[in-house]
């Protein structure tokens, strides 16, 4: 089984630079403190990028979600988020990268506290930023459908942990990954508090019914900027949309299923809990939204003209 988000191995990534708190570093000398708040409490929160035709994708959607995971999380930054991508900008500049298969991680954690607390007034420092960025091609090609496992941890409720947060603390999905992994599937499926379908453990989960796609309310997930792109393109495209609740009922007897994700796009679902999706292959409605989703990259990225 391969996962949604296994790579094809680089060996370039070997010597890229990573950012961390405005220097750049060789890999192998990239460090943070053992005092880090992220370390010592998990607090900390990240976003990610990718890369197409040399710029950001989806920039002012990340940019939206960066300051709202600040804003909940009570951050000062000490920089605008705009600042930051230009941080981003360089760390990709200074690993001369231009090509298409290039990932992001952008990670900010309240900084390094003077002893182990999760009090943030033991903070003694800003916040540590750090930047990731690597050569990563999805492994896992067009023509191999996703099997997925129902897992028993379910997605929580807003005043447990607000499920919109994208924090560094992901404990319920790793654990979620670990249970799907050890059933032989390649990604867990998850319910939120009422039984209803919520998300995969690191992708957005959709199903397509009598020519219909419906996805969770968005109550109990992470609202992906790539789940908001799929639905904002079947609004643009005439293809009926439903954030709704639905069950595993609905989903075994779907004509189609997919997920979604910055890293990914758009992957087809061939089987869940052991039960065939459709004909087990990439449906028409997963084929033609994997194409309108290339053409809205092409439209964010517009590719660079030639000089005539």
């Amino acid at each position: 089984m391969i996962g949604t988000h296994e790579f094809v191995e680089d060996e370039r990534n070997q010597d890229v630079l990573i950012y961390v708190n405005g220097e750049l570093f060789p890999r192998h000398e990239a460090k943070v403190s053992v005092f880090d708040s992220a370390f010592l409490v998990g607090d900390g929160f990240w976003e990610s990028f990718r890369l197409h035709n040399g710029k950001l994708a989806f920039i002012k959607e990340h940019l939206a979600r960066l300051q709202a995971n600040a804003k909940a999380l009570d951050y000062d930054l000490g920089v605008t988020p705009e600042a930051l991508i230009d941080e981003v900008y360089k760390t990709v500049q200074a690993n001369n990268m231009t090509t298409n298969d290039v990932h992001i991680r952008l990670m900010i954690t309240r900084g390094t506290k003077r002893s182990p607390s999760q009090d943030p007034r033991t903070t003694i420092s800003g916040p540590t930023i750090v930047i990731i960025a690597e050569y990563k091609a999805p492994a896992r090609q067009g023509d191999a459908g996703l099997q997925l496992f129902t897992v028993h941890v379910r997605r929580g409720r807003p005043d447990v942990q607000d499920p919109k947060l994208h924090p560094h603390s992901k404990l319920n999905c790793v654990i979620s990954c670990i249970q799907a992994t050890k059933a032989g599937a390649d990604e867990a499926l998850m319910l939120d508090p009422q039984g209803f379908v919520s998300t995969c453990n690191s992708t957005n989960f959709f199903i397509v019914r009598d020519n219909e796609v419906w996805t969770s309310t968005g109550q109990y997930c992470l609202n992906g900027i790539t789940r908001g792109n799929i639905i904002k393109l079947c609004k643009r495209n005439d293809i009926k949309i439903f954030e709704k609740d639905f069950s595993l009922f609905d989903v075994y007897s779907a004509d189609e299923a997919f997920t979604t994700g910055t890293f990914g796009g758009a992957n087809y679902i061939s089987e869940v809990d052991g039960r065939v999706i459709g004909d087990g292959q990439m449906g028409p409605k997963t084929s033609r939204l994997k194409a309108l989703y290339a053409e809205l990259l092409d439209e964010d990225c517009p590719p660079e003209q030639a000089d005539a």
